[in-house]
């Protein structure tokens, strides 16, 4: 039966108590719980919100929190009066809603019900400190339950159950699969799925990577996906490329599996293929043209030289203003005095720039040696030793290194329209993986190749 949007979340307050006092033993404590969930799961928008907020308000007791906190104080220097007071305090900080958090896990598809929770729960927390509270209550159960350990890594190929694959359809949200034809080819014999599992989840991927073999580093998404290109025989291919990476289930955001599976991968790819000895990604550069676009739009932006800007003119002539009609000089003596980011700006923004062969020419090195800045120098507006870019960020910190930036590696409209067409290799050295990741994540040093480093200085 529905919740009605217009209840107040003091309705669910009871039902909840009592699925914590646990009365008539484990089973009934169960059986309510799974009709509390039942409740939840049926209820509208509203009804959903006032489950949420009433879960919220079982909050630890003020009065034996402050109490408790006495005790701490009272015990000065004893160490160990201090200790047991501490143990006091600890106990009467956990809310009760970790134990109902616990408590739903006990029932059928119980884990999956508190994935799905927290997932709306994120829709709604922003700015509200009691979902808030709820939300990091959950989360580190969550955490602690989707410990890596505990996780189970599978491939995923042609032969694995329907279901599954149709998931894996709905989950891709990189490189969107098209067709049954299109996942095929994406699970052939020179092509790999991995994917991470939780035995509470036996059917529903956490996270999964996909993964082409290929002889040296694939330039082009279009390319590495044609259903028409030749299968490779994997025995002769020398590089692993990780060509999507997708978390799939929004309740687990902020609890990282990434840098986990790529390195299992690696370490099961390089004992199951002799041959292969680099591992790549071929990835987006999501943050690339939204930064760029902020650039070019600054009342002093400098990112394009007069000369770069003159020779783009000259292919793209700028349409000259009318001049009024009671000053009327001959049109072709009209000038412009559009500037050199804003000669950049309006190229970009014209339709179908990356098939004009000259233009395209022309814009290689100009948008390139930005994208090199972008990725190694310009830093995140929240921390300045972090990359600015979340699949920078993401790679550098699980110990990869910027190795080749790549022109029209991505001509979709989406890639287009976040990157300007440009992908990047991102390349996991194993002998390298831990001291990168220390440089990055300690120092704010990004690990890049030589000529990368050049581009984002010129």
């Amino acid at each position: 039966m529905g919740v009605s949007g217009g209840r107040a979340a003091a309705s669910f307050t009871e039902p909840l108590r009592e699925c914590l006092e646990g009365r008539g033993g484990e089973v009934s404590a169960r059986t309510r719980t799974a009709k509390l969930a039942e409740v939840y799961l049926a209820a509208d928008h509203a009804g959903r919100d006032a489950f949420l907020r009433a879960l919220a308000r079982l909050d630890s007791d003020s009065e034996a929190v402050a109490k408790a906190m006495a005790g701490v104080a009272a015990a000065g220097a004893d160490d160990e009066a201090r200790a047991a007071a501490k143990a006091r305090l600890r106990r009467v900080l956990e809310p009760p809603r970790l134990k109902l958090l616990t408590q739903f896990t006990t029932i059928p598809d119980g884990m999956k019900f508190l994935v799905d929770l927290r997932a709306e729960l994120l829709q709604r927390s922003a700015g509200d400190a009691m979902l808030t509270a709820l939300d990091a209550d959950l989360r580190g159960q969550l955490a602690a339950w989707f410990d890596v350990g505990f996780l189970e890594l599978r491939r995923i190929d042609w032969t694995s159950p329907a279901s599954l694959l149709e998931k894996l359809v709905g989950y891709e949200a990189v490189h969107r699969i098209r067709t049954w034809r299109d996942l095929k080819n994406r699970l052939d014999s020179d092509r790999r799925c991995y994917a991470f599992f939780h035995p509470a989840l036996p059917g529903e991927p956490l996270i999964f990577v996909e993964v082409a073999l290929v002889k040296g580093l694939a330039t082009s998404v279009q390319k590495l996906l044609d259903e028409k290109a030749p299968v490779l025989d994997p025995a002769q291919a020398d590089t692993a490329i990780f060509y999507s990476i997708n978390n799939c289930q929004r309740g687990l955001d902020g609890i990282s599996f990434g840098n986990f599976l790529i390195k299992r991968v690696v370490s099961l790819l390089g004992a199951e293929l002799r041959g292969v000895k680099a591992f790549a990604t071929l990835s987006p550069i999501p943050g690339f043209r939204r930064w760029l676009d902020g650039q070019l739009a600054a009342p002093d932006a400098l990112p394009v030289s007069e000369e770069e800007a003159a020779a783009l003119r000259a292919l793209v002539p700028p349409q000259l203003a009318l001049p009024a009609p009671d000053h009327a000089p001959d049109q072709a003596n009209a000038t412009t005095s559009e500037t050199p980011a804003q000669t950049l700006a309006r190229i970009l923004a014209r339709r179908g720039w990356q098939r004009e062969e000259a233009l395209a020419k022309a814009l290689e090195p100009i948008l390139t040696r930005l994208c090199a800045n972008y990725l190694v120098v310009a830093a995140s507006p929240r921390n300045p030793q972090r990359a600015r870019d979340p699949v920078a960020h993401f790679h550098l910190s699980n110990g990869a290194r910027v190795e080749r930036i790549n022109w029209r590696g991505d001509v979709s409209d989406k890639g287009l329209r976040e990157s300007a067409g440009l992908m990047v290799n991102y390349l996991y050295d194993p002998a390298k993986i831990e001291e990168y990741h220390e440089a990055y994540m300690g120092e704010g040093k990004r690990p890049a190749a030589t000529a990368i480093r050049k581009l984002a200085k010129a």
